[in-house]
């Protein structure tokens, strides 16, 4: 299993972008094949760090195709690898995501990409009872050092059901609960990338214990599992 991101990564995905069509591909597929391979092994390798702080059901990496059925953009083929590393379900909640791109554009993020209406609604509710505990966590110098702040959609004003001039206004009108940290093409490429990686998704883990007790138990506190 490797522990590293081969620096072949970079290369095919750069001369990829320059020759996003299937007849070029089709040619360097044996090319793709094995960098894919040893990707996936950085991926796996990354799991299995993971399960030494959180309980890690499935990685996933994401396929090199795109789809363009619904979309404007009509290339065929990403130019980066993604994966997730899925938490165990139903009691840990939140996920976590690897984004290899060349030119400076990989990225890591965790949190809540895609709240169900439901468990938006469940979050909104707790932050406009009590938002001392979120903010605790925000505020950690060790949690604001590795991830900063919340990134992603929000509304402009308050959803509806709530006072728009409610102390915690700037968390309930969030529609995403994400956070990402950036990386350069040597930081990915350097041996302890992966390592590094690891530390970061650890440093959020107060963020996700928090969330998760929020996501299985009624504002009463009571448990929903």
């Amino acid at each position: 299993m490797s522990s590293i991101i081969p620096k072949e990564t970079f290369t095919f995905l750069k001369k990829l972008a320059k020759n996003n069509d299937r007849e070029w591909f089709n040619q360097h597929k044996p090319e793709f094949k094995t960098i894919e391979a040893q990707v996936k092994d950085a991926y796996n390798y990354l799991g299995e760090l993971m399960t030494a702080h959180d309980k890690i059901e499935k990685v996933k990496i994401f396929r090199i195709y795109r789809d363009v059925r619904f979309s404007k953009n009509k290339l065929p083929y990403k130019t980066h690898f993604g994966g997730s590393f899925s938490r165990k379900k139903p009691e840990l909640r939140g996920g976590y995501y690897l984004h290899i791109q060349p030119n400076n554009e990989s990225f890591i993020a965790t949190g809540f990409w895609q709240p169900s209406k439901e468990d938006l609604l469940r979050i909104r509710k707790e932050f406009e009872m009590d938002d001392s505990d979120i903010r605790e966590i925000l505020k950690s110098t060790t949690f604001k050092n590795t991830w900063g702040n919340f990134v992603g959609d929000e509304l402009k004003t308050a959803p509806k059901g709530f006072d728009k001039t409610h102390p915690a206004i700037d968390l309930i009108r969030r529609k995403q609960f994400i956070f990402t940290k950036t990386y350069t093409d040597k930081e990915v490429l350097s041996d302890n990338f992966l390592n590094n990686v690891n530390e970061a998704f650890k440093d959020i883990r107060p963020y996700f214990d928090y969330m998760s007790d929020v996501l299985t138990t009624n504002l009463n506190g009571e448990s929903l599992l």
